[in-house]
């Protein structure tokens, strides 16, 4: 036999019909609140609990359209006198709204520091891991210019730098955090969507940034990836470019040739034309050099030939 459990209805309260007839003090609550004049007709009641009811009033407030006034009355147990609660400014249906609040660290989107502008990292923010040293490190100091020691006076216990700072600081070690792997992956992708090889100039470009004499390259193993690009007529000037990324100002780009020149024309005035006539009446025409194949007098014996057939 299964046992059975009955769920209790939710009980509604009652209304008090003492503090339910108190619209004049619930109206009197509002305006002394919102000021005279501004508190419309009276909306409705509703039973907040025992004695305790709420009445709504429309709004004459400017630029809060469809909210109302919400007094709150209630009364001591058997006490016949009704007194204010609480009288507050609520939102109704259709009532314009302001978006939904955010934390700052929220709304603050890439590019909105400005000049003056402090963006506090949180703790835990998981771009950033801790580094391999320790933030109780000196800030290391450059080099020492010291005077040449004679022969056997130098000390070795004291080194003629600070080595071990100053080390540090060369090979980036000397911050309190480092970049995480997320943090890492993060911008990786930021990048290669500004400027990475799936963009259209990229795909049109000569050849690949990797070749380009204008990248800088980058340190760690963003390196791998990524560079600097410093063409200043590139689009890509300043910003971090993917090694597939290219653009037409590529260093190696092929130089298109001038085009060449055309001389001044040049009239050779040591040819001449021979026209020889046939019995069909046809004319050929032969050009050679006077002095090749036949003498001056043959030239002019043909040439009065010519002249006595025509």
């Amino acid at each position: 036999m299964s046992a059975t459990t009955k769920t209790r209805p939710s009980r509604t309260p009652a209304l008090d019909q003492a503090c339910a007839d108190a619209v004049d003090l619930a109206f009197a609550g509002a305006e002394d609140v919102a000021g005279i004049g501004r508190v419309g007709e009276h909306l409705g009641v509703v039973a907040d609990g025992e004695r305790t009811v709420t009445h709504h009033f429309a709004a004459r407030e400017r630029g809060y359209v469809g909210w109302r006034w919400a007094v709150t009355v209630t009364r001591a147990s058997r006490s016949k006198q009704v007194t204010v609660d609480e009288t507050v400014l609520l939102p109704g249906e259709g009532a314009i709204l302001a978006p939904r609040w955010l934390p700052w660290s929220e709304r603050i989107q890439p590019g909105d520091i400005g000049v003056g502008d402090l963006l506090p990292t949180a703790a835990d923010d998981p771009r950033l891991e801790p580094g391999y040293t320790g933030a109780d490190e000196t800030e290391p100091k450059p080099l020492r210019d010291r005077a040449p020691m004679p022969a056997g006076d130098a000390a070795p216990d004291e080194p003629q730098r600070d080595s071990l700072p100053l080390i540090a600081f060369e090979l980036g070690l000397g911050r309190v955090r480092v970049l995480s792997l997320t943090g890492r992956e993060s911008a990786a992708q930021r990048w290669s969507e500004s400027f990475g090889g799936a963009a259209p100039i990229a795909q049109a470009a000569p050849a690949s940034c990797a070749s380009c004499g204008f990248l800088t390259p980058l340190r760690g193993t963003l390196s791998q990836a990524f560079g600097v690009c410093a063409n200043e007529y590139s689009p890509a000037d300043g910003h971090v470019v993917g090694l597939d990324f290219g653009c037409g100002g590529h260093s190696e780009a092929a130089v298109v040739p001038d085009a060449a020149e055309l001389g001044e024309p040049i009239v050779d005035e040591y040819a001449v034309d021979q026209v020889q006539l046939h019995p069909s009446g046809s004319v050929q025409f032969k050009t050679t050099a006077v002095g090749q194949d036949k003498d001056a007098a043959q030239f002019a014996a043909d040439e009065e030939a010519v002249l006595g057939h025509s």
